[in-house]
């Protein structure tokens, strides 16, 4: 078992399937020594957890749990491409909050991505974030999180 698989285990994280892209894209992409995902929906046994817009009829408590799940799958959608023992660096993470006009706690969304990532890989998942709200998001989602890594050669 690989360090961070192994570190999954001990936190009692499992990966979830890979979601099956709904359009013309891959999961995550390999270019050099990074990976980029595309954008992680909520989506757990095949659904989305939540639906709606943040603020309206999505609490924030919630986005949050649905922004872990995001970097969740983006997980997953990695371990497709490279296993994760590969991570070097969490490099930078993208939320994407669906939200009225006047919602301001996008980075308190955010963080449910984030202390996944700071939980699973310590020092190596400090990273960089963009937090951005959105008039809507497909399938209704209220988040969406996209990461970018550094892996070993």
């Amino acid at each position: 078992m690989t360090k961070w698989h192994k570190r999954l285990a001990e936190l009692g994280i499992e990966l979830p399937e890979v979601a099956k892209p709904v359009a013309a894209y891959v999961p995550a992409v390999k270019a050099g020594r990074q990976i980029f995902t595309s954008g992680q929906l909520p989506m757990r046994n095949g659904e989305l957890m939540s639906v709606g817009h943040v603020g309206v009829s999505v609490t924030i408590e919630e986005a949050a749990v649905c922004a872990r799940q995001c970097a969740l799958n983006a997980l997953a959608a990695i371990n497709s491409v490279v296993d994760l023992n590969k991570i070097d660096q969490i490099v930078k993470v993208t939320g994407y909050i669906s939200s009225g006009p006047d919602f301001t706690q996008q980075s308190a969304i955010m963080n449910g991505a984030s202390d996944l990532l700071l939980e699973i890989f310590g020092d190596s998942g400090k990273h960089a974030r963009t937090s951005i709200s959105v008039a809507s998001l497909p399938f209704s989602a209220p988040v969406e999180v996209e990461l970018v890594v550094r892996i070993s050669d």
